[in-house]
């Protein structure tokens, strides 16, 4: 079963488009069921139909004909129901509805299953026989996991139809939503860009060209390259292999002949294809009929055909990307995106950022929002590489991306972005007043930096201080671990920067989403396994050099803080003490006046929320990560765009263990401050200021706004609307008071400019 399923999934997804997908899908499941019908019905969102899509065995005239609401006939029962239904003699069902035009009078048995991806039912899988009899568990199950893993497939080629302006029945539609994680708040709207993997066959898209004759020159020197390294192998291999192990390459070379793979390329070529995306259909096709062979042999000839097809891919993207032109407000798109990615987008050309894989934590949303970019991370579900070239709407605040917007939505966005540009323009008032309320308390704002780019961003929004360096950002742009004297001079400069406002720098977080291309961590699950303080208490040679080069860095200066991320309980923080007080010690006796710095602990972890009296005893203060914490707390792991709307810093857990954390923090006559997104978000900032924490740390991008909204409202109101939102169980409903509580102030839109856009 298991070698039947990749083989039809394998097919499926080769297919060309929608149509034909799902012609692959009748064909095989019918044969491999040995049923006498098999269909597929898919949702029309816009009618709210099932509607017949492909099907062999029934009349082909009715494909696209026949459609049944969800509470009509047996289909529209399965897809409601949204479970299997096995029936031994359909029309004696109550809910059976007869279709003359299908021809299915003359089948008795029917078994349907629903297909449905991230909860959306996308359609129904059906079978059926003339005879009367039930199908069998083994049956059944076949079907449900056909439909369970076909669901994806079906997923991405709908998407990708609806990209190219083509719905499920050939018509023309406006736009479609792909739903990610919001990287770096903000809108922008242009045209995209698509940055392909080096060598990734798999991604590359059509392509239209007019000069036929410069691609098929671009392709013939690209050939002719890979013809000279096949050469170039064999003669360095002369004298390490066999003759007939040489002859291999005299295969490869064979392959590339006009004859074979070279001349078929050039065919697509001539019919105006791009010569990467011709490379791309004929290297496919090759591959999937070696790939379906039986013999083990010729099997294993489909990867010789795919190392040749990324060895000429490679020769075409270089001479491509040296042709590489970008429009204005490019919207920058790709798989996973880099900060080398970044760097090649002349200034001032970039409006946005779209990448498929990676999370509101990583290192490009970091930059992104460090260079005040709007950015969608881990839109799992878009064919990214059928988007280049086609208008975009990127809503950083939601982590949406719209593809061919209508015109309706672009003025809306539009309209969003005017509104963020003038809203700026009058924040920047703000930087030289104080974050005070209404009733005269003031709340410390505060910045996180790891690129250099935040300096210079927190001092033009007012920040008050730095309450949280990310060190590991220097750690992360190196091939090897920085020396003491490196690293000294990376901290002196953010210490110098800022002074004589506090800086707090974190040691080393790395593991879970962070990683060191040198120092590789691999693990089945990175989130609760070997990370933050935990390696660097297990390295304290790493952690001693960092400290080192922290106290070195704040002399004359006395404006460090030293962080300890991931602290899990009271043994660990005495470790840490213990190291940091011999690095003191260690400095001292080089003969640097150094005083020792504060050290906090960091609250990302719960078990140190119940034991926050412990931690604050013999800790100088106390730092909520709250990214972290909700995440533990929830146990969703904020990086999957799967489970993303679960991930929410309002949810009434994480409201009152902030509180216990508060309360804990100052009965022991310590200052608590928190960093992260909740930090950053004015809502959220106003109900932690009213909980009492001392400070709140953000990006610079969000600094103004929140100074903003706590200066529009009293600290007494602040309290009236958090004792509100403790008393509510549903996150949900926290997010509706909260926004309806500021709109009832007049001051709803400052929170998210684009939440009235009716998309």
């Amino acid at each position: 079963m298991l070698n039947t399923l990749r083989k039809i999934v394998q097919e499926v997804n080769a297919a060309k488009d929608l149509k034909a997908a799902l012609t692959i899908i009748v064909q095989r499941v019918k044969e491999t069921m040995g049923s006498q019908v098999c269909s597929v019905y898919l949702l029309d969102p816009e009618s709210n139909r099932f509607v017949l899509m492909a099907t062999d065995g029934l009349n082909k005239r009715a494909i696209g004909k026949v459609s049944m609401s969800p509470n009509e006939g047996l289909v529209g029962l399965v897809g409601s129901r949204e479970e299997p239904l096995n029936l031994e003699h359909a029309s004696e069902h109550p809910r059976y509805r007869y279709f003359a035009e299908t021809g299915e009078e003359r089948y008795a048995s029917f078994l349907g299953a629903p297909i449905i991806h991230h909860r959306r039912v996308m359609g129904v899988l059906v079978v059926q026989q003339k005879e009367r009899r039930q199908f069998d568990e083994g049956e059944e199950a076949f079907l449900v996991t056909m439909s369970a893993q076909l669901a994806g497939v079906i997923a991405h080629a709908e998407a990708t139809g609806t990209i190219q302006g083509l719905g499920k029945q050939g018509k023309g539609i406006q736009e479609a939503k792909f739903v990610g994680v919001p990287g770096s708040p903000g809108v922008a709207v242009g045209p995209a860009l698509v940055m392909l993997p080096p060598a990734d066959l798999d991604v590359v898209p059509d392509k239209r060209i007019e000069d036929i004759e410069a691609e098929l020159a671009n392709f013939t020197q690209a050939l002719e390259a890979v013809r000279e390294d096949m050469r170039t192998l064999s003669a360095k291999l002369a004298t390490q292999l066999r003759p007939e192990e040489r002859a291999l390459f005299d295969v490869y070379l064979m392959m590339l002949d006009d004859a074979a793979i070279g001349q078929e390329v050039s065919q697509i070529i001539r019919q105006g294809q791009w010569a990467q995306g011709a490379l791309r259909q004929v290297v496919a096709e090759h591959v999937k009929g070696f790939e379906l062979m039986d013999d083990a042999y010729l099997r294993e000839r489909a990867s010789d055909v795919k190392d040749l097809g990324r060895r000429l891919l490679a020769y075409l993207q270089q001479a491509h990307k040296e042709k590489l032109t970008y429009p204005d407000n490019t919207i920058l798109v790709s798989e996973e995106l880099t900060p080398a990615m970044l760097g090649e987008v002349p200034e001032g050309k970039l409006a946005g950022l779209v990448s498929v894989l990676g999370s509101g934590n990583s290192h490009v949303a970091i930059l992104a929002r460090a260079m005040g970019i709007p950015t969608v991370m881990g839109v799992v579900d878009l064919p990214y590489a059928k988007v280049d070239g086609i208008q975009l709407i990127v809503d950083g605040y939601h982590g949406e991306v719209f593809t061919n917007p209508s015109a309706e939505l672009r003025r809306q966005y539009d309209e969003v972005v005017e509104e963020e540009r003038q809203l700026n323009k009058g924040l920047d008032a703000l930087r030289e007043l104080p974050c005070e309320t209404l009733d005269g308390q003031r709340m410390p704002l505060w910045v996180n930096t790891g690129l250099l780019a935040d300096i210079t961003r927190a001092q033009e929004r007012g920040a008050e201080g730095v309450g949280l360096y990310r060190t590991e950002v220097p750690f992360m742009a190196r091939e090897r671990f920085p020396s003491e004297k490196e690293q000294l001079a990376i901290y002196r400069e953010q210490l110098q920067a800022f002074h004589p406002l506090p800086v707090t720098m974190r040691t080393l977080d790395i593991g879970g989403d962070k990683a060191l291309p040198y120092f590789p961590i691999k693990e089945s699950n990175p989130f609760l396994g070997w990370r933050g303080i935990r390696i660097t208490l297990d390295h304290p040679e790493i952690f001693l050099v960092q400290v080192r080069a922290m106290l070195k860095a704040s002399e004359g200066l006395n404006n460090l803080r030293i962080l300890l991320p991931m602290i899990s309980g009271v043994q660990e923080l005495e470790e840490a003490l213990h190291l940091i007080h011999r690095a003191w010690g260690e400095v001292r006796d080089e003969g640097l006046d150094v005083v020792m710095p504060p050290v906090g602990v960091m609250i990302e972890v719960p078990a140190a929320v119940y034991q926050i009296r412990d931690l604050a005893r013999q800790a100088d203060f106390i730092s909520v990560g709250s990214n972290d914490l909700t995440q533990y707390l929830l146990a969703v792991d904020r990086n999957n765009a799967r489970v993303a709307d679960l991930y929410d810093f309002l949810h009434p857990a994480v409201l009152h263990a902030l509180k216990l954390v508060v309360e804990g923090s100052h009965a022991e006559g310590k200052p608590v401050s928190i960093c992260g997104e909740m930090a950053g978000d004015p809502a959220a900032a106003m109900l932690l200021m009213a909980m009492g924490f001392d400070s709140l740390s953000m990006n610079a991008t969000n600094l103004p706004k929140v100074k903003w909204l706590l200066r529009q409202i009293s600290l007494g109101k602040a309290r009236e609307l958090l004792a509100q939102v403790l008393q509510i169980d549903n996150p949900q409903v926290i997010h509706s008071a909260l926004h309806l509580a500021l709109r009832n102030l007049g001051l709803g839109r400052m929170i998210n400019p684009a939440a009235n856009v009716q998309a």
